[in-house]
């Protein structure tokens, strides 16, 4: 089994930030390198999805303040140090509107400024590199946190999962995803390294085959059993009896547990309801957002029509259609089966049993 490390950081502050590129996967394997004060890159990298899953995209970014800092890094000035911390956590901010993890990463790394400002009223003594420092720490504790997240949420969730399922899944919530164990597969991956036979569907999840090119990949790398369908085939193969439960991801969860999650997850979760299927969604804590009531008011990224008329480089619509590309939809909390944390499962979904979770 090939080991799949998203994200991985070398060096100190001044060191390099390492990301798998998944815009070329599955038929090739890099990484891309960021440092030198590239935080342009690391923008890009989230904006363009080679870096994508809610809680990858929030690793990311709080590696991507220490590059963008790395500029100043030097610098004697520590008002000029954080003025320019507040421009680069305001950059990395515009990069994906609706994925939550990638506000809460940047306030953890936006705290630990407020601490360095707090004591420096009582010492001048700070210098840039051991505020850096300090930010590498809370960089590198996200990262190493998603891990044992990630390992929680399998464990819960293997739990909902018969022996002998099929289980229907959508996009990629696996390690590619997150720090390396993901969220919706860390169920799967725990459930079959703890005696369960698990066969996996994936759904293509047009228009950027995030299935296809990621999940049926990362599958395969785990060697679970694992078929492609395309996104209009769930159905069919619901109404054939091949699956038992679905299991997604989440990139934002409001208070009363409506769901966004990428496109055509309300679809699944619309058809399971139908077919009296389990629809279950796997997610951390820091994927809940309280500040929303309901999923009306998620801001919805809307990305470019190019990827759906010109698909990976072949155009295959007519010149000059107009183009509809939302990158995410919301499924209604009645859908929801459960919710899967890294401390239980909240089940069933009510704002009353979501901030119980959320408080424990």
């Amino acid at each position: 089994m090939k080991k799949v490390e998203t994200i991985h950081w070398d060096g100190g502050a001044d060191g390099t930030l390492w990301l798998i590129d998944q815009t070329l996967l599955p038929t090739e394997y890099t990484q891309i390198p960021f440092s030198d004060g590239n935080v342009e890159g690391v923008w890009e990298a989230i904006h363009s999805l080679r870096v994508r899953g809610a809680p990858a995209i929030g690793i990311a970014a709080a590696y991507g303040v220490v590059i963008g800092l790395q500029s100043v890094l030097e610098e004697m000035d520590m008002e000029k140090f954080f003025h320019r911390f507040a421009e680069v956590t305001d950059y990395l901010a515009s990069s994906r509107p609706t994925a939550v993890n990638l506000f809460w990463a940047l306030d953890r790394m936006k705290d630990v400024a407020a601490q360095v400002r707090k004591l420096m009223e009582i010492t001048s003594s700070f210098h840039p590199r051991e505020v850096m420092n300090r930010l590498l720490a809370e960089a590198i504790a996200i990262h190493e946190e998603d891990r044992e997240i990630c390992r929680s949420i399998g464990k819960y969730g293997a739990e909902l999962l018969p022996d002998g399922a099929g289980v229907l899944t959508h996009c990629n919530a696996g390690g590619l995803a997150t720090a390396d164990y993901g969220t919706a597969l860390a169920t799967f991956f725990w459930a079959t390294e703890h005696g369960k036979k698990l066969h996996i569907y994936a759904d293509e999840t047009r228009p950027l085959l995030q299935g296809a090119r990621l999940t049926a990949w990362e599958l395969q790398q785990h060697g679970i059993p694992v078929t492609l369908i395309c996104d209009n085939m769930a159905a069919q193969v619901m109404r054939e009896g091949k699956i038992q439960a679905v299991v997604v991801g989440a990139d934002r969860i409001t208070a009363n547990g409506d769901t966004a999650n990428k496109i055509g997850t309300y679809s699944a979760a619309c058809l399971a309801h139908l077919h009296g299927i389990p629809f279950y969604v796997a997610a951390p804590k820091s994927t809940f957002d309280l500040t929303l009531a309901t999923g009306d008011q998620i801001p919805i990224e809307q990305r470019k029509p190019e990827e759906v008329t010109h698909g990976f480089g072949r155009q295959t619509a007519p010149d000059g259609i107009e183009v509809y590309n939302p990158a995410f939809d919301v499924t209604p909390a009645k859908y929801i089966a459960g919710i899967i944390t890294e401390k239980g499962v909240i089940s069933p979904v009510t704002k009353e049993n979501i901030r119980k979770m959320l408080e424990d």
